[in-house]
C-alpha cells in the first residue's frame, strides 16, 4: 500500500533521514530511539514535509509531489502524537466535525463508537476531560470516520493506561483485518512488534534493520536497539 523508497528528508538544511526505504505491508511498526527520525518520516509520509530525494508510492502511486490534503482524499489518514482532541468539544462534537457533509455520517459515527464504547459512553463529555488513553482513541476515531485505506500512528500508546494500550493494540489488528493498512511509530516494541507483520528500525536517520514482526523478532530488534 505506501512504499517509502531511498528518502533523504529534513528540515532547512538539517538533514534528517538518510536513504531510508520502508517496505510495504499491512502493518509496519517504525522503531527507534528519540531523534531517530521516526516522526519526520510519518511528516513526509503524509506530505507535511518533501523529500530532496526518494518517492513516496501509494497504492501503486506515484504520491511524492502531492500535497497532504490530495494524500488524505487518496485515503490516507494521521494521527499525530499527542492525543489531539478539540478540549472545548463534545467527544461527539469531535466526531461529527469529522462526519458531517460524509455520506452515511452519522453510520461512520456509531460504527467508531461501538469500536471504541468509552466514546459512547462519554459521548456528551468534553474532550478536555477525558483521560489520556480516551482522547487517543478519540483522535483515532476521527480518522477512521474518513474511511482510509493508510491510517498512520504517531506514538499512540504514548502515556496511556496499560489496558487501553492492550485495546489500541487489538484495534490495529483489527483494522488489518478489516484490509487498512497501519503504519506505526511506537516507543514500546512489545506491543509495536506484536501488531506489525513488518518493521523498521531507524538509527540517527538511517536504517539499522529491518524484518519481519511479531513476538519472534524482539530479541533482534533489542540487539539493533542496543537495549
Amino acid at each position: 500500500m505506501l512504499e517509502l523508497t531511498d528518502i533523504e528528508a529534513g528540515y532547512g538544511r538539517t538533514r534528517v533521514l538518510h536513504g531510508v526505504t520502508v517496505p510495504s505491508g499491512k502493518v509496519v511498526a517504525v522503531l527507534g530511539h528519540n531523534g531517530a527520525g521516526k516522526t519526520t518520516l510519518l511528516r513526509l509520509a503524509i506530505g507535511l514535509i518533501k523529500p530532496s530525494r526518494g518517492r513516496v508510492l501509494f497504492d501503486g502511486e506515484d504520491i511524492t509531489s502531492l500535497a497532504p490534503n490530495q494524500r488524505v482524499a487518496r485515503g490516507m489518514a494521521y494521527v499525530p502524537q499527542g492525543q489531539q482532541a478539540f478540549g472545548q468539544l463534545t467527544t461527539l462534537e469531535n466526531l461529527q466535525l469529522v462526519a458531517d457533509g460524509r455520506r452515511g455520517g452519522r453510520a461512520l459515527i456509531d460504527a467508531q463508537m461501538a469500536r471504541f464504547p468509552a466514546l459512547e459512553q462519554f459521548a456528551t463529555r468534553k474532550a478536555g476531560l477525558l483521560s489520556g488513553g480516551q482522547r487517543q482513541q478519540l483522535a483515532i476515531a476521527r480518522a477512521l470516520i474518513t474511511e482510509p485505506k493508510l491510517l498512520i500512528l504517531d506514538e499512540p500508546t504514548e502515556g496511556i493506561q496499560p489496558t487501553i494500550v492492550a485495546e489500541i493494540e487489538q484495534t490495529i489488528m483489527q483494522l488489518a483485518a478489516e484490509d487498512i493498512n497501519v503504519l506505526l511509530v511506537e516507543q514500546h516494541i512489545g506491543f509495536a512488534l506484536e501488531a506489525a507483520d513488518r518493521y523498521v528500525v531507524l538509527a540517527s536517520g538511517h536504517v539499522s534493520h529491518t524484518g519481519e514482526g511479531g513476538k519472534a523478532a524482539t530479541s533482534t530488534v533489542r540487539a539493533a536497539m542496543a537495549i
